[in-house]
């Protein structure tokens, strides 16, 4: 059984199929057998698990089993302690409701990467960074749930997945480990 961690890069797609004009994982893993478990959206980045054990891909990314997963998330805006408050708890973006989860404000976090391109900065508006955990995860959720509370994504990435995370786990955008089993 193998379980790779793979730093997926801005722009990639969280699949081996070619996809026309787009990066796809193939472009950095060669490793036979594999696949993904769980996805990110092209302009996320960061954490994925890929596994060519089905059972462990399932549990890992079936939200029946609640595998918690961190995303660190650059907003345009700081947050108040009210929109904190907001996004920590149920929260209605009209075609469902989201579960309660964590959400902390952060300093940027040391072992991140410059991205390429570099997100757009206005002068005028300053940003932040939270750190927001959650026990499920449907499309796009962090970057509408942020934007529902007035202060939009700039940057995503999926810090943590469980107990494999990118501050334990130092990868660049586009390099893979696999862990002993």
């Amino acid at each position: 059984m193998k379980l790779i961690l793979f730093n997926k890069p801005f722009q990639v797609m969280s699949q081996f199929s070619p996809q026309a004009g787009r990066e796809t994982l193939a472009d950095y893993l060669q490793i036979p057998d594999i696949y993904p478990a769980g996805r990110l959206d092209a302009d996320s980045e960061g954490l994925m698990l890929l596994t060519d054990d089905g059972r462990l891909q399932h549990q890992i990314s079936h939200p029946k089993h609640k595998e918690a997963k961190t995303y660190t998330v650059q907003v345009e805006g700081v947050p108040d302690e009210q929109a904190l408050l907001r996004l920590s708890q149920p929260l209605d973006l009209r075609d469902f409701v989201t579960q309660p989860c964590r959400v902390e404000q952060i300093e940027e976090p040391a072992w991140l990467w410059p991205r390429d391109p570099p997100v757009r900065k206005r002068l005028s508006i300053p940003t932040s960074w939270l750190a927001i955990t959650l026990k499920e995860g449907k499309n796009r959720q962090v970057r509408r749930m942020t934007a529902a509370v007035g202060f939009p994504t700039l940057r995503l990435i999926r810090s943590a997945i469980g107990p494999c995370s990118l501050s334990s786990h130092p990868l660049r955008p586009g390099e893979w480990l696999q862990l002993p089993m």
